[in-house]
């Protein structure tokens, strides 16, 4: 073999080599990660993924009530509720409207995300409850679960298998729209129950 071509095969093995050698090596396969399962939220965050679509309905909408919805496929914790439910009013509409939000699919009517319900009419504040600006919400619900069960330590001891539900709402027997924690299935069976302020997050009161 000649010089040259030797030299030529010589040079053409080592850009071979060094080709080889730069090519980047197959991804490894990305293992899938498992799918966790739906967790309760808390109601402030719920109210503000319902808020957020309640915006696109009216601009001057305000919150009449929120409340928690027990769920049997996602556990209630902690101040936590696989869904919740909240009513928005507007009085340049002088409507109403309710949405929820699920972290699932579930009996009731409800939907994983958020969903609205048909308007309502409204004519303004009546009863006991009146609505309430977003902003006035500063206390979520599991810190109003917390201070609740601080104040009822000895009903819920005495009472561990009751299950809890929770409300906003602002009635003229407080200052502030206050967090209701109850006991029970409902308002109507409920026997007990402790109101904590939501723009506070202090204890306002028990009622029994």
């Amino acid at each position: 073999m000649k010089p040259r071509l030797s030299v030529f095969f010589t040079l053409v093995a080592s850009l071979l080599i060094l080709v080889a050698c730069s090519e980047t090596p197959p991804a490894a396969e990305k293992r899938a990660e498992p799918v966790k399962p739906p967790a309760p939220v808390t109601g402030e965050y719920a109210l503000f993924q319902m808020y957020g679509m309640a915006r696109a309905w009216a601009s001057d909408l305000e919150v009449l009530d929120l409340r928690s919805v027990a769920l049997t496929e996602v556990k209630s914790e902690g101040g936590k509720a696989g869904a919740w439910e909240a009513t928005f009013v507007s009085l340049s509409k002088r409507r109403a409207r309710s949405y929820t939000y699920s972290v699932v699919e579930s009996s009731g009517n409800l939907h994983q995300g958020v969903f609205a319900s048909p308007e309502q009419s409204y004519t303004g504040p009546s009863g006991q409850t009146k609505p309430f600006p977003v902003s006035a919400v500063k206390i979520d619900s599991d810190k109003a679960y917390e201070v609740a069960l601080k104040h009822g330590a000895d009903y819920a001891k005495k009472n561990p298998n009751v299950p809890m539900i929770f409300m906003l709402q602002w009635t003229p027997r407080h200052r502030f729209p206050a967090w209701r924690v109850i006991w029970g299935d409902s308002v109507a069976t409920s026997n007990y129950s402790v109101f904590v302020d939501s723009s506070e997050g202090t204890y306002v009161e028990t009622m029994l």
